[in-house]
Formats: C-alpha cells, structure tokens, sequence
C-alpha cells in the first residue's frame, strides 16, 4: 500500500468541510485550493494549507486543471479528493492526476471514461442486457440528434452525459421546444462540468429514484449499502432522501441492489459510486446513470450503516482491500436527509442571493448537519444555492419523520429565502409519511405544500424579524413559532 500523507481537497462549501471532517480524523493533513468569493468560508478555516485560485467565473476557477495540479506540486499534496461535481467525473483530470504521480480518491480514469460519462455508461448496460429506458445516447456522424430522439417520443428529458444533480436538464412534451431544450442543456452542462455533451431519454411522469450504494475495492469485491429513497425532487434535482427506501419488497430491494453490484463488477469499477434506477409504479426497474464520485446524499447511508464513506474512498484509493463480505454489513434504523437551499418555493425555486444575518441549525442525538457556510456570510449566484443538509436517524421511518419535523423547526435563517418551511410541510403531509412518493410528488400536492395566508400582524412581525435578524421578535403571543420557526422565507 502507498499511504497517502497530504489531500489536495479540490472543492469547496459543505462537502470540502465534510472531507476535511475525515481527514483530521486520519490524521492526514489537508490543503485546499479556493476562489476569493470562498475566503472567508469555513473550508477555507478548516484546511491545514490553502492555495487561492482564480479564473474568468468563480466556477470556471474550480474546473481549471493546471491551477489545481499546480497547487499539488506547490504543496506536496500527493492525492486529491473531487468531491462532487466540478471535476469529480472528469476522466482528463484523473488522466493528469496520475501522470504527475498524484492519487485521484475516486475511480480509475477508464471507469471515469466508460460510467462517469453518462452517453457511454448507457451504451454499457445495453451491450450487457441490463434494464434500460427508451434513449438516444449519441448519434453517427452525419445524424441529427434533435431527429433521433424524436423517434422516442414525447415527454423527454436532455440530460448532460459528463455530470448529475439536475444540472441543465430539460424536459421536453411539445416537439416544437426540443431544438432550444437542447442548447440550453448544452449550455448548462458546459458551465457545471466543462462539457456539453448531452443525451435524451423517455420520461416517465411518477416513477421512483431508487439508487444503490456499493464500494469496489482492486482485488474485485464489490458490496453494497443498501439504497436511497430519492423520488422527492424539484426542477429535477434531488432535495429529500432516506435510506431504506419505504414500501419496497424485500425480494424487489435484492433484485435492485443485486443488480447494482453486477453493473460495477461488469464495469471493473473500483472506489465508491452509486448507481441510480428508475422505479416504474408496475415495479419494472431501469438503469438511470453511474455516479462516479461521493453523493451529495451520502450521510443517510452513513447514518443507517455507521461507516465513514470517504474514509473507505480514502483506504480504497491507498490500495486497500474492503474489510467486510456483503454479508457482513449490517443497517440499523431509519435515517432522512433534507437540503437546505437559497431559493424561493414560491417563484419556481429560482436561487435567492443575500446576507446570512442569523444562521443557526439544529444540533443534539441523531442530528447531523453538514453546511460550508456561518452566520454573516453572503449567498451569491456564483455556486450552486445548497447552504446546508439536516440528516436524522431513529429507529424507525416514523419516528425519522418525527425528528426531522422537530429538527427543522429549530432552523433559523435571517436575512435570505430558503426553502425551510417548505421542506417542513412536505415532511409533514399525509402522503409523505404513508410513503406514497414518486419524481412527481411536489406538483402533485403543490396546491398542500404552498404557505398558509398570514395577519397582517404576523406579515408584520415576521417582515421585521427578517430584517434585523433577531430571535427577539419570535414572540410566542403571536402564535407564530410553530408553522414559522424559520422566517427567511416571509419577506416577500
């Protein structure tokens, strides 16, 4: 084994703060590269060493190969962690990554190349007869994409083929509007992930997100975790998951799980990755794509299993081996993750922009909170608006549920729009909790989970508290802390 000594973290905001978690914990020492915008950011605070980049956007800075492989060699950095999204699929860097000698914590470049690629990933599973979904992945040359994926019919989606978590995608049900879904796909995609490479697939209108967490070691064993609940999305990006999945037969989970682990050993994958299905509401399940990197919805199988998923990236990428067979893991309990985001529930879920003037999340037993940001920071349009995620673990699906309400009540953010509150009346719908959810669940019960009307007392009150970011307004007389308890979402 090569044991690695120092992580260049090429990241930034709460998933940069949860490496560096695992990395003070290994003792190994860390070393961050950031943009200005993230100076003052808690990662920043955290890393052992830091090294500031630049580029034309704030984005274009944390895709910009040479300055990070640069700031590896200036700081003997001699692996890098990607996190997600950025450059954390991208098959050239970890090409680069390995021809300076640096380790790259996550899959190999030829998986990277065939799973992390979305296009080819696809190509993969129908060579290899596992389910797939009615799509257009790449065309010959002297074909028309926009033509091709009109033989699959309508509804569609354009998806990017280099990235995930919703960036640029776009669904299609009037033929009149593919040919601008496509641009703008493209367009997304090469800001998110440097790469415009898009396909298409059939939509389906109330399937369930079901994904498969498994680790892959270089000696061949490939295992499982278990799978993620993550049906409960809006503007095609994930915002509530929960592991284990709610009424899935048993012998349905096997199949699912079991056919995850066969892609990854067909595949020759190697470190952590997560593969995602589509669940029709007949129980046909599809291939939906290959996560080649750590999720963003990660801690819920790390609540339910009691492993450290980036320390096992960390030990597979230093050579070795698993130290468990599939048997051997063993869950426990019920664990929901919610993301908290600067946007607006109420205009489409537009991203908000402003200062944290108070920024207090929950804290005691079974609550976890992985956030990159402190009270007084700005929330600019630079990033992607998630400021934090509340996860919870209890024994049971209920009980979670509970323990999430009770948690969320306790969020206070001043000063910006979030989605708190909606987030509250979605884990507290009737249909949530008996498990009935699918990718439609939000506009199926839009008209249940929109803000109830105010006096023109509580507007007041709450109007005030927003702007001077104080606890001293929440005055129980008024009958507002309950339905309330986060205010942000109350200026408008």
């Amino acid at each position: 084994m090569n044991m690695i000594k120092k992580v260049m973290i090429a990241n930034r905001g709460e998933i940069a703060c949860r490496i560096l978690r695992t990395l003070d914990r290994m003792g190994i020492a860390s070393v961050m590269v950031y943009h200005a915008l993230d100076a003052g950011s808690p990662a920043v605070a955290a890393a052992s060493e830091i090294v500031e980049i630049d580029g034309s956007t704030p984005v274009a800075a944390y895709l910009d190969m040479d300055q990070i492989i640069a700031a590896c060699k200036a700081t003997s950095a001699d692996a890098v962690h990607p996190g997600y999204g950025f450059l954390a699929e991208n098959a050239q860097f970890a090409k680069r990554l390995a021809h300076e000698g640096i380790k790259f914590i996550g899959p190999s470049p030829e998986n990277l190349q065939l799973m992390g690629n979305k296009v080819k990933a696809r190509s993969f599973c129908v060579d290899n007869g596992f389910p797939l979904a009615p799509s257009v992945a790449g065309v010959s040359p002297g074909e028309d994409f926009a033509e091709q994926v009109r033989k699959i019919g309508f509804p569609l989606l354009i998806k990017a083929a280099a990235g995930g978590g919703g960036k640029g995608m776009q669904i299609v049900r009037d033929p009149g509007d593919l040919g601008s879904a496509i641009q703008m796909a493209k367009t997304a995609a090469r800001r998110a992930f440097g790469d415009d490479s898009v396909y298409a697939e059939r939509y389906e209108e109330k399937p369930r997100h079901i994904e498969v967490q498994v680790l892959a070691d270089a000696f061949g064993k490939v295992v499982h975790l278990g799978e993620r609940e993550c049906s409960v999305q809006r503007r095609f990006q994930k915002i509530i998951e929960e592991s284990p999945a709610p009424l899935l037969e048993p012998d349905l989970r096997e199949r699912i799980c079991a056919t995850a682990v066969e892609i990854a050993i067909r595949a020759g994958y190697r470190n952590a990755g997560t593969v995602e299905f589509l669940l029709a509401p007949d129980g046909d399940f599809f291939f939906l794509e290959m996560n080649t990197r750590i999720q963003v919805e990660h801690p819920v199988t790390e609540m339910v299993t009691g492993m450290d998923l980036v320390e096992m990236q960390i030990r597979m990428a230093q050579g070795e081996p698993l130290p468990f067979n599939q048997d051997q893991i063993q869950t426990s309990g019920h664990a929901i993750e919610l993301r908290i985001y600067a946007e607006d529930p109420q205009n489409d879920f537009l991203p908000t922009t402003g200062q944290l003037l108070s920024y207090s999340l929950p804290v005691g037993s079974k609550v976890r909170v992985d956030d990159g940001f402190i009270q007084g920071m700005k929330v600019t349009s630079a990033f992607d608006p998630m400021l934090a995620k509340l996860i919870v673990h209890d024994r049971t699906r209920n009980e979670a549920i509970d323990r999430a309400c009770k948690a969320i009540a306790d969020t206070l953010i001043l000063g910006i729009t979030t989605n708190v509150d909606f987030l509250a009346r979605i884990i507290a719908h009737p249909a949530f909790a008996a498990g009935q959810i699918h990718t439609g669940f939000i506009t199926q019960h839009r008209d249940d989970l929109n803000p109830p009307a105010l006096t023109k007392e509580q507007r007041n009150l709450l109007l005030a508290a927003t702007a001077l970011g104080s606890r001293e307004f929440m005055n129980p007389e008024f009958d507002v802390m309950e339905p309330y308890a986060s205010i942000g979402n109350w200026r408008n």
